[in-house]
């Protein structure tokens, strides 16, 4: 049994869910999306108090095992088409600049040459100073999977700390040479 499939979503007003055979279509204030499911496995319900629930038709082992991930897709869903999610960023080290030219961002990080990195549709990029980038999109997805992109563009090394990192991320740092 899953623990966090068999919670509720509470839906806010401003979205809207429309279920059709296998596929949930949520809309809201920043946009819509869409997400595919077993309609053989799973069966999703709306109640009068404007509460989704997704329910598996059969209780076995497989259907078990996808519940809680189902939901969480749905539930991303929702909360990115109401407020959206978001990651920051940081580069630290000499020298680091970030600028953006219409679908790209033009990164100096310490090489012989600048790092390009095209911004895929449906994410909005701001740089809010030279150093702190703010990744903002509905799909959480792929919000996180852009910030890893750029992060492994210059990993945080852990002498000096010099890289890309989230804005709240821990780096374990080494002592360095000793004489």
């Amino acid at each position: 049994m899953s623990k966090l499939g068999k919670k509720i979503i509470l839906l806010p007003k401003e979205s809207k869910i429309d279920i059709q055979g296998n596929s949930v279509t949520v809309s809201g204030p920043k946009g819509s999306e869409k997400i595919l499911f077993n309609e053989k496995v799973f069966s999703p319900k709306i109640n009068e108090k404007n509460e989704f629930k997704i329910a598996p038709i059969k209780k076995d082992k497989n259907s078990s095992a996808m519940w809680g991930t189902y939901r969480s897709l749905i539930n991303n869903a929702i909360l990115g088409v109401t407020k959206g999610h978001e990651k920051n960023l940081e580069l630290n080290g000499v020298g680091f600049k970030v600028a953006q030219q219409a679908d790209q961002l033009k990164l100096k990080l310490g090489f012989s040459h600048e790092a390009i990195y095209k911004v895929p549709k449906g994410i909005n990029i701001k740089i809010e100073k030279q150093t702190k980038i703010s990744i903002t999109g509905t799909d959480k997805a792929l919000v996180s999977k852009v910030a890893s992109e750029i992060k492994s563009l210059k990993p945080v090394e852990p002498y000096k700390a010099k890289g890309i990192k989230e804005k709240d991320q821990f780096v374990i740092r080494k002592e360095g040479k000793k004489k």
